[in-house]
């Protein structure tokens, strides 16, 4: 299987705190991989890193090509970025905050075209907010922004896909349509990488990878008893998987729960 992000010795400080420490892997084309952990466990930290938006020593390379050779526009057209609160001016319509989306197609100060404006529409679409396409964003609940952001990095219809935290805002159909497009962009043959706290959801992945204080303690497949495993131990044993409708699940265990199991 062909690799879409390949890291190496990935190290990163924020301020002089190190955060990262010496991470390789191996993230998979045509796959979801989901990157999972406890709080401060660096996981947006790696992934801002993934993305070129933060310095760290080591190697990254993206697609083949390492990520310091890629030109910057050409890059922003391979690789789409949703993170965690971004900031977006209100008064802007939801039509135009993704349309931002395919500005790295787009020659300097050219208005848009029919093939942006094609793809600002199915970005919409997908996510269910074509209908209020003229509304200012300012207008919008928390979970209908995260939608527009959403569609914003969809309409660069990149190959690669750097999600953290997408489902900020959502309610639970709204997971689930997420999840839906996610499977759908990778039966599209697109690769699309997430930070998730929602650790049910991240177990509809095809790969996880577990972090734990700037470490990578275990990567493997969503279906493998070892990567269940050391999900659990992660979590200190507070959860643990279980099969339930040919899918897999993480449910909570109390303190008692967790002491007896050790117990026994």
């Amino acid at each position: 299987m062909s690799t879409a992000i390949q890291t190496c010795d990935l190290s990163a400080r924020l301020g002089s705190e190190a955060i990262l420490h010496r991470i390789a892997l191996n993230l998979p084309k045509g796959r979801w991989t989901s990157i999972v952990g406890p709080n401060g466990a660096g996981k947006s930290t790696l992934l801002r890193c993934l993305a070129g938006l933060l310095p760290h020593s080591g190697a990254v390379a993206v697609l083949g090509r390492a990520q310091a050779d890629w030109p910057s526009r050409q890059r922003a057209q391979q690789l789409s970025w949703l993170g965690q609160n971004e900031a977006c001016a209100d008064d802007l319509t939801v039509w135009d905050v993704a349309m931002l989306g395919r500005l790295p197609h787009q020659a300097w100060l050219s208005p848009p075209g029919a093939d942006d404006r094609a793809a600002v529409e199915r970005a919409l679409r997908a996510t269910h907010a074509w209908d209020w396409r003229a509304r200012s964003l300012g207008q919008l609940s928390g979970g209908e922004r995260q939608r527009v952001l959403l569609a914003r990095a969809l309409a660069v219809e990149a190959q690669v896909l750097l999600m953290d935290e997408p489902l900020a805002n959502l309610d639970p159909p709204h997971q689930a349509d997420w999840i839906d497009l996610v499977q759908a962009l990778v039966r599209d043959g697109k690769t699309v990488v997430s930070v998730l706290h929602e650790v049910g959801v991240a177990l509809h992945a095809d790969e996880l990878v577990v972090m734990a204080q700037g470490r990578v303690t275990h990567q493997g497949a969503c279906a493998d008893p070892t990567t269940h495993r050391a999900l659990e131990a992660v979590f200190d044993h507070r959860i643990a998987v279980h099969p339930l409708n040919g899918q897999w699940v993480a449910l909570p265990r109390t303190k008692s729960q967790t002491s007896r199991n050790h117990a026994d």
